[in-house]
């Protein structure tokens, strides 16, 4: 692993989605409320990033949380708060009822307004755009279109969204992603877990079987299912697929050099304890897009992806301090996957 230096060039990263009014209720029947998705991405990237370097969340919040949310932002001082608005006075509300650590129940009691192309005109000038949507609405394709039409910027999606719907009560609920193949064209890299894999399966035929392919696991024996999902995504015009597997890491799918497809393990970064693991999936983000973003290596973004997913399970969802420093990070880096692999231009 070579330590990414700083850069010559200051860089910025735009942050795409909601910042939630979360109240959280434990699998042991705590109960607290707190801000999240878009804030622990943001967050996380600026524990990567130089001190000259931005971070830009853009998203709309209700008139009454856009002051607390800035004010929490303003100790990160790389984290230009101006595109977190609140005129529309829409903004999302989510109840989250933990079941078992990575299981739980989700309903949505208020909404932002989607993010439009409009709304990005600031940061079309970002080296990269790291989207977490939590439900379909908030993200949509015609944004990302805009986005890869005017400017040459990275863009990284969280499939959670568009694999995301709400029932008249609230009720958050997947959905089959059916129009996938008006958004891949759009996205560098496309993170999703195991359940959002399933939403995606409409493949060649768009026809459904009657449940998701059974063979999809999150040991270390990747199925043709897998493999034919990235491969519909790569020849649709995606850089790399990531597919997280909770405890066991991650794995990647990219083209190599002769067209075929190459994947790639990512063992997790041990985590001792978990607290919490709210928000570990936008803070892999985070890793994720910096870890390209630094090397232009798909398995090193993997492994800051790890990081940053581990770190935010050590402690409970209103902790913004559990995100190490570049340099502690790298060590932590180093300790679980030892020097290697760095491949420049991979």
């Amino acid at each position: 692993m070579t330590t990414d230096t700083k850069s010559q060039k200051s860089r910025k990263v735009a942050v795409l989605g909601p910042m939630p009014r979360d109240q959280i209720v434990t699998e042991d029947g705590e109960r607290f409320e707190k801000y999240g998705c878009a804030l622990y991405t943001a967050v996380a990237l600026s524990a990567l990033l130089d001190a000259g370097d931005a971070i830009v969340p853009v998203t709309h919040v209700r008139r009454k949380d856009e002051g607390p949310l800035k004010q929490i932002l303003a100790s990160f001082p790389n984290i230009d708060t101006s595109g977190i608005t609140s005129s529309a006075d829409q903004g999302d509300g989510v109840e989250l009822r933990y079941i078992e650590q990575n299981r739980r129940v989700e309903r949505q009691t208020s909404f932002m307004n989607p993010i439009l192309p409009a709304d990005v005109a600031a940061v079309l000038d970002a080296d990269a755009f790291v989207c977490v949507p939590i439900t379909d609405y908030e993200v949509g394709q015609a944004t990302l279109r805009h986005i890869k039409e005017h400017s040459g910027a990275t863009i990284v999606l969280d499939a959670h969204g568009p694999t995301t719907t709400l029932t008249r009560s609230g009720e958050r609920q997947p959905r089959v992603w059916a129009d996938q193949d008006i958004w891949l064209p759009y996205v560098d890299i496309l993170k999703m877990n195991l359940d959002e894999a399933h939403s995606m399966w409409v493949g060649e035929s768009a026809e459904m079987a009657a449940d998701p392919p059974k063979q999809i696991t999150e040991e270390k024996q990747i199925t043709e299912e897998l493999r034919d999902l990235a491969r519909y995504c790569l020849e649709r015009g995606v850089g790399a697929v990531c597919v997280t597997l909770d405890e066991h890491g991650c794995v990647s799918f990219r083209r190599d050099g002769s067209g075929g497809i190459t994947e790639e393990f990512v063992d997790p970064v041990p985590v001792e304890h978990v607290v919490d693991t709210t928000g570990a999936g936008d803070s892999f983000a985070a890793g994720l897009a910096y870890g390209y973003l630094a090397y232009r290596d798909y398995v090193v973004a993997c492994q800051y992806g790890n990081a940053m997913g581990a770190q935010r399970c050590t402690g409970p969802g209103t902790d913004l301090n559990v995100y190490l420093s570049r340099e502690a990070t790298e060590r932590q880096i180093r300790a679980t996957y030892g020097p290697g692999p760095y491949r420049p231009g991979a």
